[in-house]
């Protein structure tokens, strides 16, 4: 069973692409100008999003750089440590909704000191998989479109990754 899975997921991706391009010759699209365009608006695209991503990454930095987001993690471990929540997997949380590739060097931090097979490896994986950077999402796509009324989507996504990371933490347990 195993050989198959590897067989399918190794040809999935050349396969689609193949049954897109077919499509698209059915269809009589022009491929190459069609892509070519969508590139061209992309640089746009780009343009008005890099002052958002640029100032997100700095204040990730600066989180990560100073401390805070280990003290608030070493603050919020005291009160859940007795529910059952690991502290160690805290960071994690707190970094999640802000930065996913901030998020990916703490899951890579967590797997080198509890292993990728250690509950705490598995919650955090499950975390990475299951939950959205909201605030990352809110700052950058919402603003370089304009949308500068946005509380209640930053209440709902902080809820649904709060949600997220609680159902991660009780899945782990339960299978684990």
């Amino acid at each position: 069973m195993s050989l198959v899975i590897s067989g399918i997921a190794q040809w999935f991706v050349p396969v689609l692409i193949l049954l897109v391009l077919g499509f698209a010759q059915w269809r009589r699209v022009k491929v190459f100008e069609a892509f070519t365009e969508g590139a061209k608006e992309s640089l746009s695209v780009a343009s008005a999003i890099f002052p958002f991503l640029l100032a997100m990454l700095v204040a990730i930095a600066v989180l990560r750089a100073s401390g805070l987001l280990a003290l608030v993690a070493g603050l919020c471990g005291t009160i859940l440590t007795p529910l059952g929540i690991p502290a160690e997997v805290l960071p994690m949380a707190l970094m999640r909704p802000i930065s996913g590739s901030g998020s990916l060097g703490v899951l890579t931090d967590l797997f080198k000191q509890y292993g990728p097979d250690s509950l705490i490896g598995r919650i955090a994986s499950t975390m990475q998989g299951s939950t959205e950077t909201t605030i990352y999402v809110l700052a950058v796509y919402f603003g370089s479109v304009g949308i500068s009324n946005y509380r209640h989507a930053l209440v709902v996504g902080l809820v649904a990754d709060l949600a997220a990371f609680l159902a991660a933490v009780w899945v782990c347990k339960l299978i684990f």
